[in-house]
C-alpha cells in the first residue's frame, strides 16, 4: 500500500505544514501585530485642538519646548504634570481599569508577558487616541512641551520609586518584528525631587499606570 503516511492530508505533508504556518501567521497578525498598530496609530494622533498657554505659565516656572534634559524639576512643573495626567486619566475612561491591574502586578515585582501587554493594548486601543488628544490639549494649556513632560514623568517616577516599563515602546518593537523587552525595574525612590512630589503622591500614584501607555 502506498498510503500518504500518518498526518499527511490531501495537500501532502508539505502542504499541510504551509497551511498551519499560514494560519499561525494570520493569528499573529490579528492577535498581535494589528492591535499594536492600532494602538500606535491612536497614540501618534496629532492634536486637533490647540490652546494658548496660560499667561503665567512661563513666568511661574514653566519650561520652554527646548528645555534641557537635565534641567532641575520645579514644584510648578510637578503641579502642571499632575493636571495633565489627570486629563489623560479621565480620557482613558473604563479602559484604565485593565491598565491599572497590570500596573499593580508590575509594582509587586511581576514582569508582564506579551499576552498581558496585548490585552492592555486591545482594551486601550479605542480610548488611547482620545487620551492623546487630551494630553496634547492639556500640555498646550499648561505651556509644557511633550519632551519636558516626558522628562518630568521620569523624574516623578524616580522620586516615587515607580517601575520603569513602557508598552508603547514594546508595541513599536512588535510592529518592527522584534521581540519586546518587558522587563521592569522597581526603583528605590527618594532623591532630591522627593520633597517636590510628596504632596501629590496619592494622585500621582493613582494615575501612574497611564505611563504604561506612554502617556
Amino acid at each position: 500500500m502506498n498510503g500518504r503516511g500518518l498526518g499527511c492530508g490531501c495537500l501532502g505533508c508539505g502542504g499541510g505544514t504551509l497551511l498551519v504556518l499560514a494560519l499561525l501567521g494570520g493569528l499573529a497578525w490579528f492577535m498581535v501585530i494589528q492591535p499594536a498598530r492600532n494602538f500606535l496609530a491612536g497614540l501618534s494622533q496629532p492634536a486637533q485642538t490647540q490652546t494658548q498657554p496660560q499667561t503665567g505659565a512661563q513666568s511661574s516656572g514653566g519650561t520652554a519646548p527646548g528645555a534641557a534634559a537635565n534641567a532641575p524639576l520645579t514644584r510648578a512643573e510637578v503641579q502642571r504634570f499632575v493636571r495633565v495626567r489627570r486629563e489623560v486619566r479621565n480620557a482613558l475612561g473604563s479602559s484604565f481599569t485593565g491598565v491599572q491591574q497590570v500596573w499593580t502586578d508590575i509594582q509587586n515585582g511581576q514582569s508582564p508577558n506579551v499576552l498581558q501587554m496585548m490585552a492592555v493594548l486591545r482594551n486601550a486601543g479605542s480610548s488611547v487616541g482620545a487620551a492623546r488628544q487630551a494630553q496634547a490639549a492639556a500640555l498646550a494649556k499648561e505651556g509644557m512641551s511633550p519632551e519636558r513632560y516626558a522628562q518630568v514623568r521620569a523624574a516623578v517616577n524616580r522620586a516615587l520609586g515607580l517601575p520603569t516599563v513602557d508598552f508603547a515602546q514594546a508595541a513599536q518593537a512588535l510592529q518592527n518584528g522584534q521581540l519586546p523587552d518587558l522587563s521592569s525595574t522597581v526603583q528605590a525612590g527618594g532623591g532630591p525631587d522627593r520633597a517636590l512630589v510628596e504632596p501629590f503622591r496619592r494622585e500621582l500614584s493613582a494615575t501612574a499606570a497611564a505611563g504604561l501607555l506612554g502617556l
